[in-house]
């Protein structure tokens, strides 16, 4: 395998029979970090070769690419791209740059491409290829590899095979190792088990994933709503989609908005429109805090001690709230749980929250014995016990609070048609700080009982 260095080199002494030697992903990661040179590496590239690493590279760095290029060396790495990887790729740029590239595609591309930009976008439409080996009921296993062995080429899997009616009906899928194993006299019809699965071309992206996580493939038909067979989906488009969908999940938990491309080629000033937004709103919630300890006030006069434990309550409540919908997010984007499943969801939380709350109320109230004991930063006075006991109490309820809260939202998100990653644990955590301030001094004032500290 070669290096970056390894590369730079054989193109600044033109060592172009060389190229060959390269791999996709070995072009795609010297393209990602060295724009300038990709370009004349490109170039030099064979249209088959270079559509393979094409397909991986950044976003940007694809549209750099083919603006660079000599306009009939890009029309030839177009026509070259597998239909999915040229449909993602132009479904990116704007309109009258889509127009232009349309242009260079000969009538066939340009046809399929049409074809499958004219879907919603988001849907299976725009990720399926159009390139597939269909089969009839009547073929034989003779007939089916010598279609294979012409034709085969121009088809991106041959992995499995899908049988249609005359109408264009899909029927079923067979492997192709069944073909294999078997007299070639056998006729296609005797092969068949009639069990099949299947994509609508209007069912969205993100639930093609969970499809194929649940099922062992590496191409899954796509048929209309009348089951005629449109294209594929491959398995190696959805790991990029799935890898795509991840990361805005993960941005997005994480208190911002998504980026929507690399963190090392955005700009700046983007950048700072991202993340500012959540932050603004998050600072905005945390100022309902400093409201609610206002409306405490004369409390915390009284029990002055009582704040010292206020940025252990609250960071309790935050951080258990942030585990729950941390799961929850991630469960829900797996397809493990849905709305359906809320009352389960709540009842687990319930104890689960009721546990964790015991075991750091327990935490805390030793905490609070151990320094009284022996003295430490002067102990918490003659009403210790009753301050381990609010401490013990309200840990409780904020840790039983902020887990149902961090566990329901992003359900609760969902059924309203809204993205559950927008309760991000920042978000969660903020919530609770407000309201585990509220339950905290609500338990003060009853255990209290008046007392001052």
């Amino acid at each position: 395998m070669l290096n970056l260095k390894d590369i730079k080199n054989l193109l600044q002494h033109n060592k172009i029979t060389d190229f060959v030697k390269l791999t996709p992903r070995d072009i795609a990661d010297f393209t990602n970090r060295n724009t300038k040179w990709a370009v004349k590496l490109f170039q030099h590239l064979d249209p088959k070769h270079a559509a393979k690493a094409f397909k991986f590279l950044q976003n940007d760095k694809q549209e750099i690419i083919i603006k660079s290029l000599p306009e009939e060396k890009a029309a030839e790495l177009l026509n070259a791209l597998q239909p999915d990887d040229r449909t993602a790729f132009l479904e990116e740029l704007p309109g009258n740059y889509v127009k232009e590239l349309l242009k260079t595609l000969t009538p066939e591309r340009r046809a399929e491409t049409l074809e499958l930009l004219g879907y919603e976008e988001g849907t299976v439409g725009r990720l399926m290829t159009p390139d597939y080996v269909s089969i009839k009921m009547s073929e034989t296993c003779q007939d089916v590899l010598t279609y294979i062995r012409h034709r085969g080429q121009a088809t991106e899997t041959l992995n499995w095979l899908f049988v249609i009616d005359e109408k264009g009906v899909l029927i079923d899928d067979i492997n192709i190792k069944d073909f294999l194993v078997v007299d070639p006299s056998t006729t296609v019809a005797q092969i068949m088990d009639h069990q099949f699965l299947a994509i609508n071309v209007n069912d969205t992206q993100k639930d093609v994933i969970n499809i194929f996580r649940n099922n062992s493939r590496y191409a899954l038909p796509v048929t209309d709503d009348a089951g005629v067979l449109l294209g594929i989906v491959t398995l190696d488009d959805v790991l990029r989609l799935a890898e795509k969908e991840g990361t805005r999940e993960i941005q997005k938990i994480g208190g911002s908005e998504a980026l929507d491309e690399p963190y090392t080629t955005i700009p700046f000033a983007r950048l700072i429109k991202k993340r500012a937004g959540w932050l603004i709103v998050l600072f905005l919630g945390e100022m309902l805090t400093a409201t609610a300890m206002k409306g405490f006030e004369g409390e915390l006069d009284k029990w002055l001690v009582l704040s010292l434990f206020i940025p252990l309550i609250i960071s309790s409540g935050g951080n258990s709230g942030s585990q729950a919908s941390s799961i929850i997010i991630r469960a829900m984007a797996v397809g493990e749980i849905g709305f359906r499943d809320w009352w389960r969801v709540m009842r687990k939380e319930i104890f689960s929250g009721l546990v964790l709350g015991i075991i750091l109320g327990i935490v805390g109230f030793l905490r609070i014995t151990v320094w009284q004991q022996f003295n430490i930063q002067g102990g918490y006075g003659d009403q210790w016990m009753k301050v381990g006991a609010v401490v013990f109490f309200a840990l409780i309820g904020v840790v039983l609070w902020g887990t149902l809260s961090g566990a329901m939202l992003p359900l609760i998100l969902k059924k309203l048609g809204a993205d559950p990653a927008a309760s991000s644990a920042p978000f969660v955590a903020t919530l609770v700080d407000v309201t585990g301030l509220i339950i905290y001094f609500s338990v003060a004032y009853v255990v209290m009982s008046g007392h001052m500290i």
